[in-house]
């Protein structure tokens, strides 16, 4: 049973890695195979299996109402970022148990494995400030950069803020960061003078370190 309570209406940093730091998005169809289940678990009511339904000629119907509300996320080959608001009761566990179990199962069909794919339960950190909300957005939305990834190994919500498009049909709500600013010109100046901040402290902790090892 998980530690953390999720309150209606809060926003939360969910993340998780593959266990062992191992790559868990090897292709352009596990990406896109995650993205699927980021949009179809994301519904009040169970859809059931994504594989099996891809065989039914009439779909399910469901109700639209969502469990989360996206405000920004990325997709690395080891590990994922997500800000999340809670719109539904329980929604976040709901989403998550859903989304890491279909994924996990699916990428061990593929591959022809077993056993656990992510290291441990999916973390979560209350995000309780405006502050801490702006900031994390940068770092999510560019992490990218952050890992000097280049877009074909990494996907995230900065093609939504940026021009307003729903990058991989995944829904955003980007007004809870974006209505902060008078354009997104502005957003952007924030999130480059953010993510100079983000690089220069990674760099000060790699630096330490090595500072410690060699002590």
């Amino acid at each position: 049973m998980r530690k953390e309570m999720f309150a209606g209406g809060e926003f939360y940093h969910i993340y998780n890695r593959g266990v062992d730091k191992r790559a868990i998005f090897l292709d352009k169809f596990d990406y896109e195979r995650f993205l699927q289940g980021m949009r179809e678990f994301n519904s009040v009511d169970p859809i059931g299996s994504i594989y099996e339904n891809s065989f039914l000629k009439d779909k399910p119907k469901r109700k639209e109402k969502p469990l989360v509300s996206f405000v920004a996320y990325c997709i690395n080959p080891n590990h994922f970022h997500f800000i999340l608001e809670q719109v539904s009761p329980k929604g976040i566990e709901k989403f998550m148990q859903r989304l890491g179990m279909g994924y996990a199962k699916y990428f061990n069909n593929k591959n022809k494995r077993s056993g656990t794919l992510f290291q441990g339960k999916f973390k979560a950190k209350h995000i309780d400030s405006n502050e801490y909300l702006l900031h994390l957005s940068v770092y999510v939305n560019l992490n990218f950069k952050v890992h000097k990834l280049g877009h074909s190994v990494s996907k995230s919500s900065w093609g939504k803020y940026k021009n307003g498009k729903f990058e991989n049909n995944v829904s955003i709500n980007d007004r809870a960061v974006l209505d902060q600013f008078d354009n997104f010109d502005d957003y952007k100046k924030f999130a480059e003078s953010s993510l100079t901040d983000i690089l220069e402290r990674k760099e000060m902790y790699k630096k330490l370190e090595e500072v410690l090892i060699d002590d």
